[in-house]
């Protein structure tokens, strides 16, 4: 919004017969210059005499007037100022449906004058640009400054464009938009990052298909045979701190693996020698007949029963 320029009021013809046209003139004439030399000191002449320069000025104008209306000349003011209530006799202001002495049209917040620059209206009073954002312009969530242009509404707040930007890594959001945790935006991969689960395989962010084992979330891909990666094809699986194995890996870390078929041992078990088999494979290894504890002699890291062990060593 602009005020209406400000303009002159012409003065209207005399309403009454004049005295002779020169001798009018002559003293109009000095009445102006006399009224002119007079405003000049109003000011200092005001505060020597304890009297607002306001009301030395208003005497002057109403003598002024007088001196006309004597002189056959009717001055009829231009309107009333809405701010001082006195009829406005010179330049007129037009602005909010209302007429002003320009000097007293101003911001209702700082006291400029607003006569010759934009202003903002708001409750029937006018306010200079910079007053109307502090006092009525949307805030800005991150910097709290007034928004004056562009306004950008998200998270049921409102931010200057520039300002809306990832909480963590301080990026403008693109076309794959924010993702919201707490209040605050995020870019996706900031995210994920920050609040996805992780995988307990490979500890990247688990976003689709998991699976939960071992109290843990798993990428399907990452859920394998520590050991040999092998996934779990029967749907089953050993547990060894905190961490899946196959049957022949976990039973190798568990030291059950048969020495004799290389296989787990998963019922009864004969430890021998510091070794362990299947009671089956536990057998002579010239003859391949069963053994028996007490009974066995070891020769390297096999086994023999008495008979073959003295027919070949002894």
């Amino acid at each position: 919004l602009s005020a209406t320029s400000s303009t002159p009021v012409p003065v209207p013809n005399p309403l009454l017969p004049s005295p002779p046209p020169t001798e009018a003139a002559r003293q109009l004439d000095a009445l102006l210059a006399d009224l002119g030399h007079t405003q000049s000191k109003l000011a200092a002449a005001g505060q020597g005499a304890g009297v607002p320069a306001e009301s030395l000025l208003d005497d002057m104008l109403g003598s002024l007037t007088r001196d006309l209306q004597e002189l056959g000349i009717t001055a009829a003011p231009a309107g009333v100022c809405a701010a001082c209530r006195k009829p406005i006799a010179g330049k007129v202001l037009t602005a909010l449906g209302k007429t002003w002495h320009p000097e007293h049209f101003t911001c209702a917040r700082c006291g400029r004058e607003l006569d010759k620059g934009p202003f903002f209206e708001q409750g029937g009073r006018a306010f200079c640009e910079e007053d109307y954002h502090q006092a009525f312009s949307p805030r800005c969530a991150y910097c709290a400054g007034p928004i004056c242009e562009k306004v950008l509404t998200a998270l049921e707040q409102t931010w200057h464009p520039e300002h809306f930007f990832c909480a963590h890594c301080g990026k403008v959001f693109g076309d794959e938009g924010f993702l919201e945790r707490n209040g605050k935006p995020y870019c996706h991969q900031d995210f994920l990052a920050l609040f996805a689960p992780k995988c307990q395989g490979c500890e990247r962010p688990v976003t689709d298909n998991y699976l939960s084992a071992l109290d843990g979330i798993w990428h399907s891909e990452c859920f394998v045979c520590t050991e040999c990666l092998t996934g779990f094809t029967s749907g089953s699986f050993f547990e060894l701190e905190g961490r899946p194995y196959c049957e022949l890996h976990f039973h190798q870390r568990q030291g059950t693996i048969c020495h004799g078929c290389g296989r787990p041992i998963t019922g009864r078990c004969i430890t021998a020698a510091g070794r362990r088999y299947h009671p089956e494979h536990f057998v002579c290894t010239y003859c391949l007949g069963r053994l028996h504890k007490g009974t066995f002699r070891e020769r390297g890291d096999k086994m023999y029963c008495q008979p073959c062990h003295d027919k070949l060593f002894v």
